[in-house]
């Protein structure tokens, strides 16, 4: 099942059958839980914002705060084209809080689906899920210019303005602000 967003739409569709929602990783038979060897983790899927980041690869890191005035610093980022970046993320906050990339329209059909389906679980390269006084990251390899977006899709979040926008400009110096 290649297609991110059918993912997502068929894990939707269990949790309002009332089924256990399930991750992407889980879906596959085999795993230690089931007694017989780990699934070998799927390959990269290439998105409109980018590909999955290699660690042997990141250029840099930018640090991300996240808070409960539904906010994260810097809320604007400048990448070039070709960059990998670590994104580490501080969730200051007393509740959980997330950090999606994507599309304007991609992050608005998200939170649709979270709105509906608010214990839908998923775990995509290009999200990181951060507990109350947690740290997390993700790699991300930014190969496509363009106006990007991230937020904070838990159901209420994005609606209060917790999001900010990624830049990616082939011949630009980054800043982050």
């Amino acid at each position: 099942m290649n297609n991110p967003l059918r993912r997502r739409l068929i894990t939707a569709a269990c949790a309002a059958a009332g089924l256990l929602a399930v991750h992407r990783n889980a879906l596959a038979h085999g795993d230690a839980a089931h007694g017989g060897s780990k699934a070998a983790p799927a390959a990269p899927e290439q998105q409109d914002w980018g590909i999955a980041g290699e660690e042997s690869k990141v250029d840099r890191t930018i640090a991300i705060e996240m808070s409960d005035h539904m906010r994260f610093t810097p809320d604007h980022i400048d990448v070039r084209v070709g960059e990998t970046i670590r994104f580490t993320h501080h969730n200051r906050g007393q509740v959980m809080h997330e950090m999606v990339i994507g599309t304007p329209a991609a992050l608005q059909e998200h939170a649709a689906l979270m709105e509906r389906f608010p214990e839908m679980e998923h775990d995509e390269p290009w999200m990181a899920h951060v507990a109350p006084g947690a740290r997390g990251e993700m790699i991300w390899h930014f190969n496509r210019a363009g106006e990007f977006e991230y937020a904070c899709l838990i159901p209420g979040h994005y609606q209060a303005g917790m999001r900010g926008t990624i830049r990616v400009r082939s011949r630009t110096r980054p800043t982050a602000r």
